[in-house]
């Protein structure tokens, strides 16, 4: 309970933007055509997605008429588990990453701006607090500023971050740091790469090639490609997801800046239309404020209901 305090004082700003105008409705006692109409409103801007969305309202109408329930507070929790089924329902959601294969290569994707770097940093942080041997790749080497980063979240957790000068290939930076995981047994290595527009061919090229040589090094068992996605765009988020997906195999999902996203059904849409599990959301710019994403504590918490 003390973790779902923690993620409900966290979601604060999503439900203050998003999800309390939802709570809202289920609370106000007027089980009407407006209760239906704003209920679609309010899912549609938050980036539910239109398929869900006329599928869960025809879900709870067809419950109210079978149930005989006369209210929308008697809708609240056959809401609340509608949202867990439906996250439920995609392999590894909300899981973490297996370790029963070492060393575990996370190869870190995403837009400039996502919170790829940081989000690496957090994931050394919570790895070497679990006492795993851990080892960081700086390959994004477009960027000296990215480097120093990383060295910085390295420093913090006492972790080895493994660099080349700036400008060389990524993909060396890449080979080098998995012979280096490799050679002493490490248990997990994260490898952040430089920020990609999704639409320039040569950058998503490079990362096609760094895949290729983590692939050949760990293989398929112990090889994640982890998108990280900035929760406060919504559908585009989605939309970028769909094109790195194109490029590489992408297997899991961090969802950051959550706390403060008005797009709070984003990660729904992220479970129906990709099929990709989100295995943490970034809840705020601590060490500690990358969250295991829990399906249940998440939708209970979000619509203030006890999981």
């Amino acid at each position: 309970m003390a973790l779902f305090a923690k993620l409900r004082e966290s979601l604060k700003g999503v439900r203050e933007k998003w999800s309390a105008g939802i709570s809202k409705l289920f609370s106000s006692g007027k089980f009407d055509s407006d209760f239906w109409d704003n209920l679609e409103e309010q899912l549609i801007a938050g980036d539910t997605g239109l398929d869900f969305t006329e599928e869960i309202i025809d879900f709870l109408k067809s419950e109210a008429k079978r149930k005989g329930i006369k209210t929308p507070e008697g809708l609240k929790d056959l809401f609340t588990e509608k949202i867990v089924d439906e996250l439920n329902s995609v392999n590894g959601m909300g899981q973490p990453f297996s370790l029963e294969k070492t060393p575990l290569v996370l190869l870190m994707a995403g837009v400039n701006g996502s919170g790829k770097t940081t989000s690496s940093g957090k994931l050394a942080a919570l790895y070497a607090k679990q006492g795993k041997r851990v080892i960081l790749a700086a390959a994004d080497t477009f960027r000296a500023a990215a480097v120093e980063q990383l060295k910085i979240w390295g420093e913090r957790s006492n972790v080895r971050v493994i660099s080349q000068g700036q400008g060389a290939d990524p993909a060396a930076v890449s080979f080098d740091a998995w012979k280096a995981a490799e050679s002493s047994n490490a248990d997990v290595l994260i490898v952040d790469t430089a920020g990609r527009l999704h639409d320039k061919h040569n950058l998503m090229e490079e990362l096609r090639k760094i895949h290729r040589v983590l692939l050949r090094g760990a293989g398929d068992e112990r090889l994640e490609t982890v998108l990280v996605l900035d929760a406060v765009l919504g559908q585009n988020s989605v939309a970028q997801a769909e094109t790195f997906n194109s490029i590489i195999p992408v297997t899991s999902i961090i969802l950051t800046k959550y706390d403060n996203t008005a797009k709070g059904g984003v990660v729904i849409s992220i479970a129906r239309k990709l099929h990709i599990p989100v295995r943490y959301i970034g809840l705020g710019e601590g060490a500690d404020d990358l969250n295991t994403f829990s399906p249940r504590d998440f939708a209970s918490a979000l619509m203030e209901v006890n999981p």
